[in-house]
């Protein structure tokens, strides 16, 4: 009966000192990585892998060039329309400048509350993005037409080489490069066979771009001889089935 109730307690005693994940946080694993999420469904800067999908519901952060409104409810004569500098600063009416590159919406105006809460009493402020350089994806390579796009809507990978103006004769189809910016320094690169994919009619694979991505499209290994041979004997060694 003793030895029955000192496994019991060794037992309660293993389970109550096993690690709890805190409540607000959410464990997802994939591919072998385990990753922790906030609970805002956004993943954090520096948790798990940086993969090709990213946070699920980004907020836009401002940049260079952006143009915001800001508008005060009960002073008016305060309002304004300011641009986003070189230097990432915006120069606020009789305030000075503000640091808003890399802020979203509501932190810009947060920043501009507090900039003014010395001259107003508890400022009620507004601020409304009314310019910024539309989303975009570049096509470069073996393509039709290489250059930038705007993203208007949800666009694959073979629907953007369509766009860029399909496959040139030079293109190596099977080995098309998705690039992607996950942060400062750091740029994914993803092989897609579109080859494969456009034969098996099967597209499950064919990812969806994301702002700035970069769809580059190689040369084909008879291309890059193709100068170097008479045009009688390319027939000898190759064949359109090996690309």
């Amino acid at each position: 009966m003793n030895i029955q109730r000192t496994a019991l307690l060794s037992l309660i005693g293993g389970l109550l000192v096993q690690p709890a994940f805190p409540a607000h946080a959410q464990i997802s694993e994939g591919a072998g990585v385990t990753s922790t999420s906030a609970a805002d469904g956004t993943r954090g800067p520096n948790n798990g892998s940086p993969t090709l999908t990213g946070a699920r519901h980004p907020l836009y952060r401002l940049r260079k060039s952006d143009v915001v409104e800001i508008r005060f409810t009960f002073s008016p004569e305060f309002d304004q329309t300011v641009t986003v500098q070189p230097d990432g600063f915006v120069a606020l009416k009789a305030m000075g400048d503000v640091f808003a590159e890399g802020s979203t919406i509501s932190e810009l105006r947060d920043s501009v509350r507090s900039a003014y809460a010395t001259t107003l009493r508890d400022p009620e402020v507004s601020v409304i993005l009314s310019d910024f350089e539309r989303p975009f994806f570049l096509a470069g390579g073996q393509v039709g037409h290489p250059g930038k796009f705007e993203l208007r809507s949800p666009i694959s990978v073979a629907e953007a080489i369509a766009i860029a103006g399909g496959f040139t004769e030079q293109s190596k189809h099977s080995q098309v490069v998705l690039f992607r910016k996950v942060t400062d320094g750091i740029v994914e690169a993803r092989v897609l066979n579109m080859k494969a994919m456009l034969a098996s009619r099967n597209l499950e694979e064919d990812l969806e771009l994301k702002p700035g991505d970069m769809v580059f499209v190689p040369q084909n290994r008879i291309s890059k001889i193709r100068k170097f041979l008479p045009v009688s004997s390319l027939s000898t060694f190759f064949t359109p089935a090996q690309f």
